[in-house]
């Protein structure tokens, strides 16, 4: 059905290059499962894991076999024919913002947990500043989830296609279409115009939080290698 609707004029060699990349990302994964699991079973055999370090082990391998799952079943969706419809067959927007959504969480919870164990951690005093900087850099970081999130909606619909200008989509700040679909809470998930609309938006909001993030660390005094996460991050996001 794919080859019919989509790609009937792929050549062998094309097919082959799409394969193989399918294939390397799942065998890939496959061997980052094993990272996890076999050194996790070393480790805990040998009584060299604490108790909250067992539960912390157990979250981890759990997040990777669960991340598995979501693999295939959103590759699933891709697969379904759907009856009564023409459509260019393409996985669900919504598998795919999961998959990438626990990944995400799963690279996050695993390099909190490494530099944990790797880095001391820095006694400082409470001020109010240090909480509101604190504060500041959780809200920023749940700002780049969601906008990564809303990136994966993008490439589930092609909405990248859509409006190919910026800082307007085509001739207009605001699209015509933005909220085309009814109810209109479906537009923020299904109408490729919008999607692409609160990417957009996300992503300059995003980069604008980090800046703000950045400026108002400069203000405390902070340690060496804090003050050197937050001009990499700023650095990171401008380059993104």
């Amino acid at each position: 059905t794919v080859f019919n609707s989509l790609n009937h004029d792929m050549t062998l060699t094309e097919f082959k290059f799409i394969w193989y990349m399918e294939y390397s990302h799942r065998m890939w994964g496959r061997v980052v499962g094993l990272a996890y699991i076999l050194p996790a079973a070393y480790f805990w055999q040998k009584g060299w894991l604490s108790r909250p370090m067992k539960g912390c082990v157990l979250a981890l391998c759990g997040l990777v076999c669960f991340q598995g799952l979501l693999g295939w079943y959103m590759v699933k969706s891709g697969l379904e024919e759907k009856p009564d419809s023409y459509d260019i067959p393409r996985v669900s927007q919504y598998r795919l913002a999961a998959h990438l959504g626990s990944a995400l969480v799963l690279y996050s919870a695993s390099l909190w947990t490494g530099l944990s164990l790797l880095l001391p951690r820095h006694k400082l005093p409470e001020t109010h500043q240090l909480l509101r900087l604190r504060q500041f850099a959780h809200g920023t970081t749940a700002l780049i989830f969601l906008t990564a999130l809303s990136g994966a909606f993008v490439a589930g619909l092609d909405a990248g296609l859509v409006y190919n200008s910026f800082p307007k989509m085509g001739e207009r700040w605001i699209p015509d279409d933005l909220f085309a679909f009814s109810p209109v809470l479906r537009n923020i998930f299904e109408n490729p115009t919008t999607v692409q609309f609160d990417h957009r938006i996300l992503g300059i909001a995003s980069v604008t939080a980090v800046t703000a993030l950045y400026l108002f660390s400069r203000k405390i005094p902070l340690p060496r290698r804090t003050r050197m996460a937050v001009t990499s991050l700023l650095a990171v996001a401008c380059m993104q």
